[in-house]
């Protein structure tokens, strides 16, 4: 038992999903995606300090969002398809298969847990909408 006031890192993503889709409700990139960003990513592609010419902050969506990636002929985030959208493949490790370069996101880190995944796809999937 994790003492009171520790909680594992993945459990606001897991928590956003589960009552994103418990609800039959779409994915708020504001509520849901960007505290996965936040907790997982900025630390690398902050403004001014960006790895790979991408800052997740304070824009995120801007630099996503029908964007072409640098690494590859897809789009970083391809709106109502995962599958085509290099970000999404970035986080699994499935990039190389897609034509892209480098190692799996985040870089040097534990994976994306399967909620924080499941959470981006429904997004993407759902239109990758700013909302």
């Amino acid at each position: 038992m994790k003492p009171s006031g520790l909680q594992p890192r993945w459990l606001p993503a897991a928590l956003a999903f589960m009552s994103a889709t418990a609800l039959g409700g779409t994915v708020s990139f504001q509520k849901d995606v960007m505290p996965v960003f936040m907790a997982r990513c900025v630390m690398c592609h902050v403004e001014g300090a960006e790895q790979e010419n991408l800052s997740l902050y304070p824009d995120a969506w801007a630099q996503l969002v029908g964007v072409p990636s640098k690494e590859s002929g897809l789009k970083r985030v391809e709106p109502g398809a995962p599958d085509k959208s290099y970000l999404y493949l970035k986080v699994q490790g499935t990039q190389l298969k897609a034509g892209g370069s480098g190692a799996r996101m985040p870089f040097q880190q534990d994976p994306l847990t399967p909620a924080e995944l499941a959470l981006l796809r429904q997004w993407i999937e759902e239109g990758a909408q700013r909302n």
